[in-house]
């Protein structure tokens, strides 16, 4: 037996992990024949861990800027996350490392750099001129809090307001403080005793940079001269102030109040505004003030050239609209827009052709950020319309229950979803192009399709392009059609499960292959669904009811109540008779009243139109028992190749036949053993209260395509978390967060539930059932949650017609494995130690009739007995089934079922996701444990490759949505909102930086505003300040060091690259390659004595540099 070499697992193995992988250092049994053999070609430099991308709109946002000549959009929000937006597919995701709030952004226009402000009176300064931006410097507050920040267009000069009134002034450059405040007590009257409350605006006069406006919070704004450092006008109101914005001409500015009021200041007269607007209030005749309305949180006052200036708002409605939507006003002359929104509005920002302040704006667009959306509203056509938004920001439109991810999928999958998804687009939105277009694409260097697909909270599936790292939604099925909605909560049946979301989707079982569908609801229904481009209205839907029992004590003989048998062989493959019958149950009450033989949830009666796409093949759904409810199900596959669909929970098993629209098994899981019991010879269930499953049959058409396991290599089955997660866990999990999956009026106690064997993993494949099977034959593992394996037999009938006049025949086999800890995952391998993928039907359009000559093709095409991996295979060669539970994996040789390796994955914790995921021309375990640590096997030998602390299990969210797929690919729900994607490889690690986006690109700025020859020659235009003069440290001196503290930040060499040219950026350039790629010191040395020699004429050329740079911007030093 060949030995294997574990020390080549990575260095990070924490003391944990490494010495429970090292005392198990996969046990392996001989079991002497060349089991072991398998050349293995993953090794551990293989693998290595990194996020890739976030999807999905910013969770909590708090703050919006734009850089109007890059058109480049920033969000920051309330974890201190920063998310950049360009044209569509380039996004960035960056996290400050204090999380705290983001409460300001500011772009340096045109210049590939960001400053945030941030809850903890932090200002960092972002460079984005590389693909992954970086923090530059950083500067901390220790005694003041910052309320709001400006930085004038193409300044290096950013002013600071405080929680105190004060207003600091920062060198965006060397992130040091100028000398030069703006103290409160100096802004102000000194009659004034009372203060003024913190800074909420700053901004300089658009046509003369040396007056600074301030507004303070109670009311009182001041123009404050920056030469004379003393105030020119104050001008109080007695109604607070949220906001101030300049007309461009510098002559007059708008303040928005708490009362719901604007004031007009002419900055000449401040005695009293101009004009005091109302614009949502209710004007009385006699004269009389409106009546206050609520507070405008936001104005902005934009200029064009042709026509009248648009004063844009948030807030401001009266209070009487109660129940009114939050609101952006836009009012443009005498005419105002109320544009209603669906959620509360964070910020807006106007979007203008200049960056100038000092010129007509020409507002062409205005960019919302509401609480969980993103809106652009076109400000140049009639009515304002939206664009419709190219980003994937609408993964949370109903709250994700569930995801599945498949990478290497067929490659006419996307574009048949495309096609069909095409069709759902809404119609009205704004003609223009996107305006958000910065940044250039990167290189796409992964070729392989990649499909992602959600599950909701309203039975809403979305599928999504998930292909080289951008996300864009191709189709969405609602899934709770076919059921009659109630209209109030009062209307709601009496035997809802769940208190709200009845169709929430819990698991997802697809074949991308044959494009079959399978999903599991929360109220215990089970829709399958096939792919047609053909529109059909289908007059009554098919549906079966299954009643799933849990009870120890009865298997009694099957006395009395025998099952009447069919007109067809093969009777005792029909454990229940199928009687015909209308939708509504046949019965909603037993003798005693309790609910009995009633489905959760309703289904349509009327013809249901199913227009292109996923159209239902088959409802199933479990009934209630003598007053007790259905369970939830908790694991679920379908494969097309048979036509079956197998799906289980804390009370059993039950398999259909979707293509004779039959139930085949029905069985309780104790019942599952005992397979020598002479009543269970067939999978019969001798229960003597069980009634006929009801099914509304429709007529069968003959020859219809035969539908899928999912053909995703390695999951055969996804499990609900929710039944074996051990108990001493249970109090750390945010319950809430997993409030699709409760449940209520049971009659029996949770305790009992949780201590049920509950099914959790199915798998369907063709391999040896028994010891003594010489040949591969279609079967269904089944795994429970006290980490046993069961084995069913499938005997299918020949293919065609007979298909459907025949019955299938299933039996437990006899086979029964056992693992610690409930079993996750299933996978088979061959001699090879190749992925067997389960047998499937390829997809073909059923709604269209066949000629007989295709009949006859359809009959020859599938021997159902092999499956298109295995038919290479002789008979007498072995198998592998890979097995994974929530504590080890196991693999077994087969058909002598020796375990010839086992690896205890984690003691201490439980793994909450395990996949059998191809990589590399190879195959792996890969393995997600709730202690954070995410874990790679090779196959078969389950040697360890990587072992490393990723994340700790925070919520079930992240227990819900975690899935690994081939190529190194796994994505998690890391918020409510948005997705995280992650690689374990590390060829995809190495070819990320090329992948990602450039968020910067060289971009000329436009041509300042002419001043035009009068202006210039008797003044008026734009006054210019040399701030340098002001604000530098001879003019102003050094500020307090108590007052902030200086922090370089972590940005490399890459930040220098994007530097200002010149004699100090090459030397600067120089030093950090020298730091960073440690050159030989003859090098240094060299570079050292040339810099000695030119220092004379550096010296002589300093000051003309400074001069010569003065304007320009070296905040990356």
């Amino acid at each position: 037996m060949r030995k294997f070499n574990i020390r080549k697992v990575l260095d990070g193995l924490t003391a944990v992990s490494s010495s429970s992988s090292a005392s198990s250092s996969s046990q392996q049994q001989q079991s002497g024949n060349r089991e072991t053999d398998i050349p293995e070609t993953l090794q551990s430099e293989h693998f290595q861990l990194c996020k890739t991308v976030r999807h999905g709109f910013p969770y909590q946002p708090s703050a919006l800027a734009f850089d109007p000549v890059q058109k480049i959009l920033a969000i920051g929000t309330q974890t201190g996350a920063l998310r950049l937006f360009g044209r569509p597919g380039v996004e960035c995701y960056c996290q400050h490392d204090s999380g705290a709030a983001v409460i300001q952004l500011q772009f340096l226009i045109n210049e590939g750099a960001l400053v945030s402000a941030l809850a903890d009176d932090t200002l960092h300064l972002w460079n984005l001129r590389q693909k992954r931006p970086a923090i530059l410097h950083s500067l901390k507050f220790n005694r003041e809090r910052i309320t709001f920040c400006h930085l004038p267009f193409q300044s290096k000069w950013l002013y600071v307001g405080t929680e105190r009134g004060n207003i600091h002034i920062v060198n965006v450059e060397s992130f040091t403080l100028s000398g030069y405040v703006i103290m409160w007590n100096k802004a102000i009257e000194l009659s004034s005793k009372s203060h003024p409350g913190p800074v909420v605006h700053i901004s300089d006069n658009p046509m003369d940079e040396g007056k600074l406006l301030i507004g303070y919070e109670s009311g009182i704004v001041v123009l404050w001269d920056l030469k004379s450092k003393k105030a020119d006008y104050r001008y109080t109101h007695d109604e607070a102030i949220h906001s101030v914005a300049w007309h461009h001409e510098g002559k007059q500015f708008i303040c928005s109040h708490s009362d719901g009021t604007l004031t007009i200041w002419n900055i000449k007269s401040p005695a009293k505004p101009l004009q005091t607007i109302t614009p949502h209030g209710k004007q009385l005749k006699d004269g009389k003030k409106p009546e206050p309305c609520k507070p405008i949180l936001k104005v902005e006052y934009k200029t064009a050239k042709a026509g009248e200036p648009f004063i844009i708002l948030s807030g401001g409605l009266s209070y009487d609209t109660v129940g009114r939507r939050p609101c952006l006003t836009v009012m443009h002359g005498k005419s105002t827009a109320v544009l209603e929104m669906d959620y509360s509005i964070v910020d807006f920002l106007t979007l203008c052709e200049t960056p100038y302040p000092n010129d007509f704006q020409e507002p062409y667009a205005v960019v919302v950020l509401l609480e969980k959306d993103l809106v652009l509203i076109d400000l140049a056509q009639n009515g304002y319309p939206i664009f419709e938004n190219p980003y994937p920001l609408n993964i949370h439109e109903s709250p994700v229950t569930c995801c599945e991810y498949f990478a290497d999928c067929p490659v006419d999958l996307i574009p048949a979803l495309y096609s069909v998804g095409a069709r759902q687009k809404r119609q009205g939105y704004s003609k223009q192009e996107w305006p958000i277009s910065g940044g250039n694409w990167g290189l796409i260097t992964q070729s392989y399709p990649e499909i992602i697909i959600t599950g909701h909270a309203d039975g809403s599936i979305k599928f999504w392009d998930a292909s080289a790292i951008t996300l864009q939604v191709l189709y969405k099925l609602k899934t709770a059609k076919v059921f009659e909605k109630s209209r109030s909560k009062d209307d709601r049946p009496n035997t809802d499960i769940v208190d709200e979301d009845p169709y929430a989707i819990q698991i997802i079982s697809w074949c991308p292959e044959s494009r079959m569908l399978c999903i599991a609801g929360v109220s215990a229904h089970v829709i399958i669904y096939r792919f047609s481009k053909q529109e059909v209205t289908t007059e009554v839907i098919p549906m079966l009811e299954v009643r799933l029992l849990y009870e120890i004590n009865d298997v009694d003989s099957p006395d009395g109540e025998q099952v009447p048998p069919l007109p067809t062989p093969g009777t005792g493959s029909n454990p229940q008779s199928i009687a015909p019958q209308s939708h509504p149950s046949t019965s909603s009450s037993s003798s005693d009243g309790l609910r009995d033989n009633v489905p959760c949830l309703k289904i349509k009666s009327s013809p249901l139109k199913q227009s292109v796409g996923y159209q239902i093949e088959l409802v199933i759904q479990l009934v209630w028992v003598s007053g007790e409810p259905p369970q939830q199900i908790t694991s679920l596959a379908v494969n097309s190749a048979y036509g079956l669909v197998v799906f289980g929970n804390c009370n059993g098993i039950a398999m259909v036949d979707y293509l004779q629209k039959t139930v085949l098994l029905n069985l309780g899981t104790i019942e599952l053993y005992g397979s020598n019991d002479p009543y269970r010879r067939e999978p019969r269930s001798p229960r003597k209260t069980r009634q006929p499953s009801g099914a509304g049959l429709c007529d069968i058409n003959e020859g219809t395509a035969v539908p899928e396991d999912r053909c995703k290599s390695p999951t055969s089955a996804k499990m609900s978390r929710k039944l074996s997660l051990p108990t001493e866990l249970k109090p750390d999990l945010d319950v809430r967060d997993n409030s699709f999956s409760r449940s209520r009026s049971s009659s029996v106690t949770s305790i009992d539930k949780e201590s049920r064997e509950a099914i959790s993993a199915l798998h369907f494949c063709e391999t040896f059932t028994r010891k003594a099977d010489t040949s591969p034959s279609p079967c269904l593992w089944v795994g429970t949650t006290l980490g046993t394996v069961l084995v069913i037999a499938l005997n299918l009938p020949p293919g065609g017609e007979q298909r459907l006049l025949q019955p299938v025949i299933v039996s437990p086999s006899g086979t029964i494995l056992r693992l610690k800890g409930a079993i996750l995952r299933m996978a088979f391998l061959d001699t090879t130690g190749s992925l067997i993928p389960p047998a499937y039907e390829p997809w073909r359009e059923h709604n269209v009739p066949e000629d007989k000559d295709e009949k006859d093709k359809l009959k020859k095409r599938r021997p159902v007995s092999v499956s298109p991996s295995s038919s290479s295979q002789e008979i007498s060669e072995n198998q592998y089934a890979v097995i994974c539970s929530e504590k080890q994996a196991k693999v077994i040789s087969l058909p002598s079922q020796n375990c010839v390796h086992k690896q205890n994955i984690t003691e201490t914790s439980f793994v909450l996701r395990g996949d059998i995921v191809a990589l590399s021309n190879s195959v792996c375990l890969a393995c997600f444990c709730a202690n954070g640590h995410i874990m790679t096997f090779s196959l078969p030998s389950l040697r360890p490759l990587l072992d490393v602390y990723y994340l700790p299990l925070t919520n079930m969210r992240i227990a819900r949505t975690f899935c690994f797929t081939n190529n190194g690919q796994a994505l998690y729900l890391v918020s409510p909102t948005e997705i995280q994607r992650i690689t374990y490889s590390q060829e995809t690690c190495e070819n990320l930086q090329e992948m990602l986006g450039e968020l910067f690109t060289p971009v000329e700025t436009p041509e300042a505003p002419n001043r035009g020859f009068f202006k210039g020659l008797f003044g008026g235009g734009a006054q210019s300040l040399d701030r340098e003069e002001l604000f530098g440290e001879s003019a102003s001196g050094k500020a307090s060091r108590s007052l902030a503290q200086h922090i370089p930040g972590p940005g490399g060499i890459e930040g220098v690259k994007g530097a200002a040219s010149g004699v100090i950026g090459e030397l600067a350039r120089a030093r950090i390659a020298l730091d960073e790629r440690g050159q030989k010191l003859g090098e240094l040395d060299e570079r050292t004595a040339a810099m000695l020699s030119s220092a004379d004429s550096f010296s002589k050329h300093a000051h003309e540099m400074m001069l010569k740079y003065k304007d320009k911007k070296w905040y990356q030093f």
